[in-house]
């Protein structure tokens, strides 16, 4: 028996490679006529799952017996790509593992390949949720994650004739062998009804009786920390209806109405983001957020009323933070918990809130500002309308003395919009019902306060502060970049794994020509293995030694990908006309990668002109040994480990004063790339930190964008640089869409009609001027590049999510580490066995 428990978690490649047959076995039940990679890859994903679990079970009892606080971070996104490599690496397993399949005949690549990526995110909100988790694990800090189980992600990319096409991401398909359900751990949330009234006591008592319930099931996956200390977890809800089946209806031949409800209830979890562009996925999202919401609510009050402890100390055991307005459906609900299940009164319900939850923002963009029609909410949530029409009530009274015979300023912090239909303004309803509202970089942060919610700071001044974002340095440099991470810890060891400021030692060799040789050269078997990745993906034939020019993120206009093809048009015309600004180019490839939204037009043509333009370029035989364009399809986690360590040139270029932080720029910065951006969300910080000289900034400030936008012409810029006038006649003249007439014009609309929102044009000529900078320095002086991006690599210590999280663990949460010691007691199965019985 000893031997089978070690099996389950003892570290050597001979266990290990027991227990993976024992999985292929037993629970695959493979064998020589019934085995797939895909079974392979779920029986070494059990193996590794083994030796986790021990761990896990330990963090829960330390953290419970030592009544730790805990961090619980409300997303409705996770982006979290693949766990293989990541949890290989944080358990310290490589090797072993590697050991273990090859004495199988296997091997480690095949099999992790195997794994989809998780559909749980889409962009850097979801991303940098997974970068915390990552990071609190390490730092051993008692934290839960808590989300949506999606059965769907939001849409695998694809492209037909330049156009994306979205195909359902059934990432589920095959199960997730990381995750655990719990069937004791359901809640059941409800929806619509009415509110009564009941005299009791001699004072009112609020009663939801709603007409629609969906029970929320939790599925668990564990994150580990490096090193395998602390394992936190990730809880995601997923929905199922109270009532299975109608075997009535069925038995009366009505088939579709036997499931109706089943159907209904589950579709809360089917899909990441339903198109909301309708009355019917506005009102689906908005029961999505409040079905994770209340699930993750109750979950904590269940854990808190197991302490039995007063109410007054909630804020003391749990930090609630609110990642964006998705989650801030929290405020009402918390306060109709202790108002109406726990009878509190309401300063004594609102007090406790407040001090429990905190909101971090992630947008500048005012439109981007999640509202809803109230009508909608009032009808969906009836006592959750009530509780916020009383919260406004209560803050509007509070604010008057701020702002006397001022209602234009009252109107523009209340939480109902005074709109036909009104609407219900969320972000202000997070502002007012946290103790904290944080910004995601130091610009983002003062625009916050500054343009955004001057009223608020005004009332709140203590409330406003900055996290800058950050990156796990673990999955972006050490997993996803492993030969650059051997190369480093060759020359100043490893403590910067757990310690990202200790990077900052590598300056020292920025100057050596022997590490600056090995440097490019990794960055050149990079650039292999990204070509051969996307030949395989995607059927691309990519020059590996051409320039590596990237621009992946999602696909929106203030982010201007058309401001990039606009100065690719420039590029191509000056080739076409053997110009001065490209005599000595190094053939360059363009990677685009990215996905729109479904319902947004403009993003969507955008892709489909940077496909119309590469369909051109790439077999013009004046210019295709040059320069090439290309869209890679599906951008995900999984794809960005490989592409980002292959680039050369990172592009950073959204409009100054829009982009709230960006984490992209981040891990192109830790893996050698170097920068073109403007001075906007992080990119501030990181030439504060690697230098502007290490950079090549141009554009328009924030505080330029605001004065220029009193004044500022598209038509008179263009009409006064031949070379941009001459490239927007190409563009717009049916070059690249000769069978296609007029398919851009709504871009022409946006660039000129509708006065170029996004300063493209303010912008174009200082952008191409410093992409012919960074064109020319590649070319002329490949000691100096790297010298830079090696500069740029030991000054990216800032940027681990580390760093963040130990400032929201300080400043915000007011919470502490909780150590959990290593145990690998054999026994501690058959004892825990015996304690259950």
């Amino acid at each position: 028996m000893k031997d089978q428990i070690k099996t389950r978690y003892g570290h050597t490649a001979k266990d290990i490679a027991q227990d993976f047959a024992e999985h292929l076995k037993y629970s695959q039940d493979a064998d020589m006529y019934h085995t797939t990679q895909e079974g392979r890859y779920t029986a070494l994903a059990l193996t590794v799952r083994d030796r986790i679990i021990h761990q896990w079970n330990l963090s829960r009892k330390t953290q419970r017996q030592q009544s730790a606080k805990r961090v619980y971070y409300l997303s409705l996104e996770f982006l979290m790509g693949r766990a293989m490599t990541n949890n290989v690496i944080n358990l310290g397993l490589e090797g072993p593992v590697r050991e273990a399949l090859a004495s199988l005949g296997y091997t480690y690549e095949e099999l992790s390949e195997m794994e989809p990526d998780a559909g749980l995110g889409n962009g850097g909100l979801g991303r940098l949720a997974a970068c915390f988790l990552d990071s609190l694990a390490t730092l051993e800090i008692p934290a839960y994650g808590y989300g949506i189980r999606y059965n769907y992600g939001i849409f695998r990319q694809q492209i037909k004739n330049g156009w994306q096409a979205e195909q359902p991401d059934n990432w589920l398909r095959d199960g997730n062998p990381w995750e655990v359900l719990r069937p004791d751990v359901v809640y059941p949330v409800q929806f619509g009804g009415e509110v009564r009234v009941i005299r009791e006591r001699g004072k009112d008592q609020f009663k939801w009786i709603g007409s629609e319930t969906v029970h929320g099931i939790a599925y668990d996956t564990p994150i580990i920390g490096y090193g395998c200390k602390t394992v936190n977890t990730l809880r995601l809800w997923s929905a199922k209806s109270p009532d299975e089946f109608d075997f009535h209806e069925f038995n009366d031949g009505d088939y579709t109405e036997a499931v109706r409800s089943k159907i209904s209830a589950e579709n809360l979890s089917q899909v990441l983001y339903p198109n909301d562009t309708q009355y019917m996925g506005k009102e689906l999202r908005l029961k999505q957020q409040y079905f994770f919401v209340a699930c993750s609510l109750a979950d904590i009050i269940r854990r808190f009323k197991r302490e039995n402890k007063s109410w007054s100390l909630l804020p003391d055991f749990a930090a609630i933070q609110l990642n964006d307005t998705h989650p801030s459906l929290a405020v009402p609900e918390l306060m109709r918990i202790l108002l109406d299940e726990e009878l509190l009164d309401w300063d004594s319900a609102w007090d406790i809130t407040t001090r429990t939850l905190a909101y971090t923002n992630h947008t500048l963009m005012p439109e981007a500002l999640e509202k809803w029609s109230l009508p909608m909410l009032a009808k969906i949530l009836p006592r959750h309308m009530q509780i916020m029409y009383e919260i406004n009530h209560r803050f509007l009274q509070q604010a008057v003395s701020y702002f006397p015979l001022q209602p234009q300023m009252l109107g523009k912090i209340s939480i109902i919009e005074e709109s036909n239909p009104k609407q219900v303004r969320m972000a202000n309803l997070a502002i007012i019902g946290s103790h904290s509202t944080n910004g995601v970089a130091a610009l983002h942060s003062e625009l916050l306060k500054k343009q955004m919610f001057p009223q608020f700071n005004l009332i709140f001044p203590d409330r406003f502060n900055n996290k800058t974002n950050g990156i796990t340095q673990r999955r972006w440099l050490l997993a996803s970049n492993p030969k650059l991470a051997d190369l480093i810890k060759s020359a100043i060891g490893d403590a910067w794994i757990t310690d990202f400021s200790k990077i900052s030692d590598l300056k020292a060799f920025a100057a050596d020509k022997n590490f600056l040789l090995d440097f490019k050269a990794i960055k050149e078997e990079n650039k292999v293995r990204c070509a051969a990745f996307l030949k395989t993906e995607s059927g691309m034939i990519i020059n590996p030694h051409s320039f590596f020019d990237v621009q992946v993120k999602r696909i929106h206009e203030y982010k201007r990908q058309l401001l990039n093809a606009l100065n690719i048009l420039l590029i191509y015309n000056d080739l076409k006309n053997d110009g001065e600004a490209t005599k000595n180019m190094e053939s360059t490839t363009f990677l685009f990668g990215g996905k729109a939204a479904p319902g947004y037009v403009n993003a969507k043509l955008i892709i489909k002109l940077i496909n119309n333009i590469a369909k051109v370029i790439n077999v013009d035989p004046v210019t295709r040994d040059r320069l090439a364009i290309h869209f890679m399809p599906n951008y995900r986690v999984s794809m960005a480990e490989i592409v980002i360590p292959a680039t050369n040139l990172s592009q950073q270029i959204s409009t100054a004063g829009t982009e709230a932080s960006g984490t992209g720029n981040m891990k192109f910065m830790c893996n050698g790339a170097l920068t073109i951006g403007t001075m906007d969300g992080a990119n501030v910080e990181i030439a504060e930190e690697a230098g502007k000289e290490n950079m090549f900034i141009f554009g328009h400030t924030e505080e330029q964008i605001a004065k220029l936008s009193h004044t500022y012409d598209p038509f008179s810029v263009v009409m006064a640089d031949d070379e941009i006038k001459k490239a927007i006649d190409l563009l717009f003249s049916g070059y690249f869409n000769v069978n296609e007439p007029n398919i851009f014009e709504p871009l022409r609309r946006s660039l000129f009609e509708e006065g170029d929102r996004y300063y493209h044009f303010a912008d174009l000529r200082m952008y191409s001027d410093a992409h012919r900078k960074a064109r020319e320095l590649y070319a002329k002086d490949s000691t100096e590049w790297n010298h830079r991006a090696v500069l740029n690599v030991a000054s990216s210590g800032k940027f681990s999510s580390d760093r963040t999280i130990a400032e929201y663990a300080k400043d915000i949460w007011n919470i502490q580490a909780c150590p959990v010691a290593k145990d690998t007691d054999e026994d501690t199965a058959l004892q825990d066995a015996r304690k259950r019985k």
